[in-house]
């Protein structure tokens, strides 16, 4: 069996950027790869981490597992603005997935995931560091996905017609 060979020290800096680069030509899955051969040797890498994240929300699309793992890697992070938003970024990816995915119970699960996405850029926006509007800018994103998606609304639970008997 063949293992893993580890990256050296110094060569985070570039392979950093290579992940990135492997996540803006859709492909994903290397760009996780990457991320996880910078976290062996520093496992408290905060860029390699918010990579990492970023990474398995790109792939909620065909694989329903990688959001779990979005959402574990968000709470590595070191700063409690980054946790809120970045798990953030996650629930609106996997409402958007679902969205595009479609399917009889599709309305209510999508608004109810960008409703979780809500709450995160909210609290995100508490938290940020002045100049910093990203959590802003995703609220708005947000809200104008639903505006644009009016069938898009709360399950709600359909109360039993009396029974009337004499």
């Amino acid at each position: 069996m063949y293992s893993l060979k580890p990256i050296h020290h110094d060569s985070v800096e570039h392979t950093l950027a290579k992940a990135e680069r492997y996540r803006l030509l859709n492909e994903p899955g290397e760009a996780e790869s990457i991320c996880l051969d910078i976290l062996d040797i520093e496992p408290d890498n905060q860029a390699a981490l918010v990579s990492l994240l970023l990474s398995r929300t790109d792939q909620i699309q065909t694989d329903s597992k990688k959001f779990q793992q979005a959402l574990e890697t968000a709470e590595r992070l070191a700063s409690p603005y980054d946790r809120a938003y970045y798990a953030g970024i996650a629930w609106e990816r996997r409402a958007k997935a679902r969205f595009h995915a479609g399917g009889h119970s599709a309305p209510a699960s999508v608004y109810e995931w960008i409703v979780r996405a809500l709450r995160c850029f909210e609290s995100a926006e508490e938290l940020r560091p002045p100049g910093n509007d990203d959590a802003v800018l995703r609220w708005n994103t947000c809200v104008r996905f639903l505006q644009a998606h009016p069938e898009l609304r709360p399950h709600v639970e359909e109360a039993p017609e009396p029974v009337l008997s004499e």
